[in-house]
């Protein structure tokens, strides 16, 4: 059973940085493309970064500039490298892996608190 797991989030003021990692295990890493979604409080969850150099990149267009997505395929991991963070930038953070191929189910990770706070 393939599973996520996030780590890194956490609480900083604005202006700051943090790294999200997502670690991958139980999958065939390669022919899943990760993504990066958040759910602000009280609103819907969107999709914040998806694809690296090479596929698709994607950025919300709020976060352009200011968040990286990146992967290592040898360590089966995905980052989001976020800077200059916002205090709309407060969220619950996911990771989530779709199949290039759509015949393999999604997987979402549990989410990682980001606040952005004087």
């Amino acid at each position: 059973q393939g599973q996520l797991v996030e780590s890194g989030g956490g609480s900083v003021q604005p202006g700051g940085s943090l790294r999200l990692s997502c670690a991958a295990s139980g999958f065939t890493f390669s022919r899943y493309v990760l993504k990066w979604y958040r759910r602000p409080p009280g609103k819907e969850r969107e999709l914040v970064a998806s694809g690296t150099s090479g596929e698709d990149e994607y950025y919300l267009d709020s976060v352009k500039g200011r968040f990286t997505i990146s992967r290592d395929n040898s360590r089966t991991t995905v980052s989001l490298q976020m800077n200059n963070l916002k205090s709309e930038d407060t969220a619950v953070y996911y990771c989530y892996a779709a199949d290039k191929y759509g015949t393999r189910p999604s997987i979402w990770g549990q989410g990682t608190q980001v606040t952005v706070s004087s």
